[in-house]
C-alpha cells in the first residue's frame, strides 16, 4: 500500500493531538494537596440548640440510590437533628475526591424524583452567614402525604457553583491548570406543610453548624472563594 504525503500529514496531526490530549489532560487531585476531608468527625453532633437525633425519622432510601452514590462519592454523612423546642432537621453531606468534567454530582433534582418524590417548585436564593453569602437552592418535593422543603448547595473545588453551566466552568477552568477538584454537595431538609417556616428553619441550622466549624474546616463546605 502506497503511503501518500496527505496520509503521513494526517497521521502526524493525530499523534500531535493525543500527546497534547495527554500533556493537557488533569493529573493532580486537588483533595490530595490539603488536610483529608472527614465528614463524620468534621460535622459535630451538637451544637447551638440543635443535638442528633439518633432514631431516624423515616428518610427514604432506596438500595439503587444508595450503590449509585457510592460510585459517585467518596463520603457521605446522612443525620437528623433536634432542636430543644422538638423540631427537626434532616441533614445529608455527600463529598467526592474526583469530580473533573466526566464525573458530575448527584443533585436532589434527580435523586428526589428517583425515589418517587414529585418535584412541585424550585427556586434559587442566597443564604446570609457571618461568613459568606452562599448561593443556594429551594427545592419543595412531595411524596404521597409527606411534604418535604428541601435547601442545598454545592461545591467544587473552592468556590460554591451553582448547576449547569457555572459548575462546567469551573471544571474547565481547573482542568487547563492540571488540577482534578473535589466536590460537595450540602443538603438540610424538613418534613413540613409550611416551607416558608421550613426554610428559615434551614437557615437557622445551617448558620449554626457553621458557626461551630473552624475557618479551615469550613471552607470544605462553602469554599475558601
Amino acid at each position: 500500500m502506497r503511503i501518500t504525503t496527505r496520509d503521513l500529514v494526517l497521521l502526524l496531526l493525530m499523534v500531535v493531538v493525543a500527546l497534547t490530549a495527554e500533556l493537557i489532560r488533569p493529573k493532580v487531585f486537588i483533595a490530595d494537596q490539603s488536610p483529608e476531608v472527614n465528614l463524620e468527625t468534621l460535622i459535630p453532633k451538637q451544637f447551638g440548640k440543635w443535638i442528633e437525633l439518633q432514631q431516624s425519622i423515616g428518610q427514604i432510601v432506596n438500595p439503587q440510590q444508595v450503590a449509585k452514590l457510592q460510585e459517585i462519592y467518596s463520603q457521605t454523612l446522612s443525620r437528623s437533628y433536634i432542636r430543644n423546642d422538638g423540631t427537626v432537621v434532616m441533614l445529608s453531606i455527600s463529598y467526592g475526591k474526583n469530580q473533573s468534567d466526566g464525573v458530575a454530582l448527584h443533585y436532589p433534582e434527580i435523586c428526589y424524583p428517583s425515589q418517587g418524590f414529585q418535584l412541585i417548585s424550585s427556586s434559587n436564593n442566597l443564604l446570609n452567614t457571618n461568613f459568606k453569602d452562599i448561593p443556594i437552592k429551594h427545592l419543595l418535593t412531595k411524596l404521597g402525604n409527606r411534604i418535604e422543603p428541601v435547601t442545598y448547595w454545592s461545591t467544587l473545588g473552592n468556590k460554591v457553583v451553582e448547576k449547569g453551566l457555572q459548575t462546567k466552568l469551573a471544571q474547565l477552568e481547573y482542568g487547563f491548570t492540571g488540577r482534578i477538584p473535589d466536590g460537595l454537595l450540602f443538603r438540610v431538609s424538613t418534613t413540613s406543610t409550611q416551607p416558608a417556616t421550613a426554610y428559615e428553619i434551614h437557615a437557622e441550622f445551617t448558620r449554626a453548624l457553621l458557626s461551630e466549624i473552624p475557618k479551615e474546616s469550613r471552607n470544605h463546605l462553602i469554599g475558601a472563594h
